[in-house]
């Protein structure tokens, strides 16, 4: 189960063909780049007279939405039969009216006014109606998928509104990714748009490898080819493009278009050289400055995330962020489980087998490295403090160290050689050379 993700990334890759690519590392491309590469891309798509399904990230990742978005909807109105634009939420919460105008760049309720003839959706994951099944991936396949990891079949089921447009256009960006190694592509499908069983499988997979050993790992990692493998049953034409942002600005590095797969791989290929910083040694302490879009502990956690790598055994990670309330809105059973480490669900399987896996697999991802026996307890390498807006009995009540948000003083931190202090945290990793 502990094998180190870097041994198990020599797959036979499924890219067929180079995407098409515009920018890359110490690049910024202007808007007016943007919508000419765009147009020039879809211009040669067969999709004259299809419908199409655009599949689109939700608010908490960076992504000039409105810029793509528009220049997708500029290439296709008029020769599609109908366009969708589906919000992965994978199972975030779900975005209301006033939020997707702001993140799609119209005005909350009218849509039509800025992309006439298309309609906007949230992935609706908690309503049964709203999936539908594309088949199963069995157990033999899934061992071999995970490396001997896990040994179970698996219902692959996402949002019908996939499987009922003639193609899927994956539009979104590419970072580093604590369950997958680099997002974006495929990912947009399962867990973006996908049901709570293989959303289960493919986060456990990643827990069972570790956030720390699979996070901005290059190349088709066992969870991407557990993705990949369920893409392959999904019957829509599949297409993708793909961006590498400049984190915190809006700006875009590069982008790529072309089958799921390739225009995937090259945007990873960008995000591992512009969205991983690499320190000489580790920190003892770090600060992350989570940054507003991340709105419950479920999303700001990538505080921690990103930070695991470089942090000295015994060290701590204090993740700040005064506006959050909550631990997970969705997702009440870590209320129930706290947050610990792999080895301590491992261990005792038979009490937590039934608990949702993503939900095992965020406990874990939060906590980080750890042990866990009968006899000693659980020993984990890093404290996680939550400096937060969330209560201090609800904050220890699942496992984790509290920390006042109004006695964190930036300036003296900023100042302190112990503490590493990460502005705008969750999305730039930061790794040991």
């Amino acid at each position: 189960m502990t094998e180190r993700a870097d041994t198990v990334t020599e797959r036979a890759d499924t890219v067929t063909e180079r995407a098409a690519t515009i920018g890359g590392p110490g690049q910024v491309l202007s808007a007016e780049q943007v919508q000419a590469f765009v147009a020039d891309q879809l211009s040669r798509a067969d999709l004259d007279g299809r419908s199409v399904c655009v599949l689109v990230p939700d608010a908490t990742r960076s992504c000039p939405l409105p810029l793509l978005l528009g220049a997708v909807h500029g290439a296709l109105a008029g020769r599609v039969t109908r366009l969708t634009a589906l919000v992965a939420l994978g199972t975030h919460s779900a975005m209301s009216e006033a939020q997707l105008g702001g993140m799609l760049g119209y005005p909350p309720g009218d849509v039509q006014s800025v992309y006439p003839g298309m309609t906007v959706r949230n992935h609706e994951w908690w309503r049964p109606d709203a999936l539908v099944s594309v088949g199963t991936i069995g157990a033999d396949r899934i061992a071999e998928l995970s490396d001997g990891r896990l040994h179970t079949a698996v219902d692959v089921r996402l949002n019908r509104a996939v499987v009922e447009h003639d193609v899927t256009l994956v539009v979104g960006p590419v970072f580093p990714h604590e369950v997958v190694g680099f997002s974006g592509g495929n990912k947009y499908f399962f867990p973006g748009v996908a049901g709570q069983e293989i959303i289960d499988l493919s986060h456990w997979l990643g827990a069972l490898i570790t956030s720390a050993e699979i996070i901005g790992t290059l190349g088709v990692t066992p969870v991407r080819a557990l993705i990949d493998e369920a893409v392959s049953l999904v019957p829509a034409d599949k297409l993708a493009l793909c961006v590498v942002p400049e984190s915190g600005t809006g700006a875009l590095h590069a982008m790529s278009f072309g089958d799921t797969a390739s225009a995937w791989a090259e945007a990873a290929a960008v995000s591992a050289q512009t969205n991983i910083t690499y320190l000489d040694a580790p920190v003892h302490r770090v600060l992350s400055l989570v940054p507003p879009k991340y709105d419950d502990m479920w999303t700001a956690a990538k505080g921690f995330y990103k930070v695991e790598p470089v942090v000295a055994d015994g060290g701590e990670v204090i993740i700040y962020a005064p506006h959050v309330t909550e631990i997970a809105a969705t997702h009440p059973e870590i209320h129930d489980i706290g947050y610990h480490c792999r080895d301590y669900f491992v261990k005792q399987w038979d009490r937590f087998s039934g608990v949702h896996w993503s939900v095992l697999a965020h406990s874990t991802h939060l906590c980080g490295a750890g042990t866990w026996d009968e006899h000693d307890g659980e020993r984990d390498r890093v404290t996680v403090t939550l400096a937060t807006g969330i209560p201090e009995d609800v904050v220890r009540g699942v496992n984790l160290n509290y920390l006042d948000p109004a006695a964190v003083d930036l300036a003296a931190a900023e100042a302190d050689l112990d503490t590493f202090v990460v502005p705008n945290a969750g999305e730039i990793l930061f790794r040991l050379r």
